[in-house]
C-alpha cells in the first residue's frame, strides 16, 4: 500500500508528466476502440451517410472532452478565471496558454481516432457509397432503374452478402475507389496535424514567451501548493484526532471515577 501512495504521490508532484501519459494512454484505446469496434454499415440510403460520419465524428467528441474531464488543471484553471480580483492580478494570456495547452492534450486521441478510421476506410465507404461515379466506373446505361432504385442498390455496396448490383458497377470497384480517397484524406489529416503540432510546438514560445514562463511557472506553483496543502491537512488531521482521543479518554477517566 505505502509503494502504491509512494507512486500516486510522484505522479501528483510530475503534473506534466502524469497527463503526458494519460493522453497517450487515451491515444492507444482508442485505437483498441476502433480495433474492437464492431462496424455494421445499415446499407440503407437514408442512414448510411449519418451512420458513417456518427462513426467518424462522434467518437472523437466524446474522447476530446474525456480529456479534459481527465485533467487536474481543468479545476483550476475555472477557479482562476472566476476567483475575484484581489492584490493578485490575472493574467489572461496565462489563462489562454494553459487552456490552449490543455486542448492540445485533449486532441491527441480524437486525432488517432480520425486517422484510424480514415486510413480503414469503412466510414467514408457505408457515408458515400451512394455517391460513387457510376458514369465512370460502371453500367449508368441499366434500363429500368429510377435515381431512387439506384441509390438503393449502391447504398448495399458496404454489405457484400445482400449487394445485387453487379452489372451496375462490381462492388470490389466501388470499395477500393472509396476506400482510395479516404486513406488519402487519411494521410493528408495525419500530415496537417503533424505538421500543426510542430509549428504549435515550435513557435508558440517565440510570440508568447512570457505568457510560456509563467504558465511554467503557475504550474509549478500549483503542484507544490497541492503537495503543501495536503502535508497541511495531514499534519492537521493527526493532531486534531490526538486531541480528540485526548478528550475521550478523559471522558472515560471521569465516568470511571463516577462509578467508583
Amino acid at each position: 500500500m505505502d509503494k502504491f501512495r509512494m507512486i500516486f504521490q510522484f505522479l501528483q508532484s510530475n503534473q506534466e508528466s502524469f497527463m503526458n501519459g494519460i493522453c497517450g494512454i487515451m491515444a492507444l484505446a482508442s485505437a483498441q476502440m476502433y480495433a474492437a469496434f464492431d462496424f455494421n454499415c445499415p446499407c440503407l440510403p437514408r442512414y448510411n451517410l449519418a451512420y458513417g460520419l456518427g462513426i467518424l465524428l462522434v467518437p472523437p467528441l466524446i474522447l476530446f472532452l474525456l480529456g479534459f474531464v481527465l485533467n487536474n488543471n481543468v479545476s483550476m484553471l475555472a477557479e482562476e478565471w472566476r476567483r475575484p480580483h484581489g492584490q493578485r492580478g490575472k493574467d489572461p494570456a496565462v489563462l489562454r496558454y494553459m487552456f490552449c495547452s490543455m486542448a492540445q492534450r485533449a486532441m491527441i486521441a480524437p486525432a488517432v481516432w480520425v486517422s484510424v478510421t480514415l486510413l480503414d476506410g469503412k466510414c467514408i465507404t457505408c457515408a458515400f457509397c451512394t455517391s460513387v461515379p457510376v458514369e465512370t466506373l460502371g453500367n449508368a446505361s441499366h434500363p429500368g432503374l429510377s435515381q431512387g432504385e439506384m441509390n438503393q442498390v449502391l447504398a448495399r455496396i458496404p454489405c457484400k452478402e445482400i449487394y445485387d448490383g453487379q452489372e451496375i458497377i462490381a462492388a470490389e470497384v466501388a470499395v477500393r475507389y472509396l476506400r482510395c480517397i479516404s486513406q488519402a484524406l487519411g494521410w493528408c489529416f495525419v500530415l496537417l496535424m503533424t505538421a500543426l503540432a510542430f509549428l504549435v510546438r515550435s513557435l508558440r514560445p517565440c510570440f508568447t514567451q512570457a505568457a510560456f514562463l509563467k504558465s511554467r511557472y503557475w504550474s509549478h506553483y500549483i503542484d507544490i501548493e497541492r503537495k503543501l496543502f495536503d502535508e497541511t491537512c495531514a499534519e492537521h488531521a493527526r493532531s486534531f484526532a490526538k486531541v480528540c482521543i485526548q478528550q475521550f479518554f478523559e471522558g472515560v477517566s471521569t465516568d470511571l471515577a463516577a462509578a467508583r
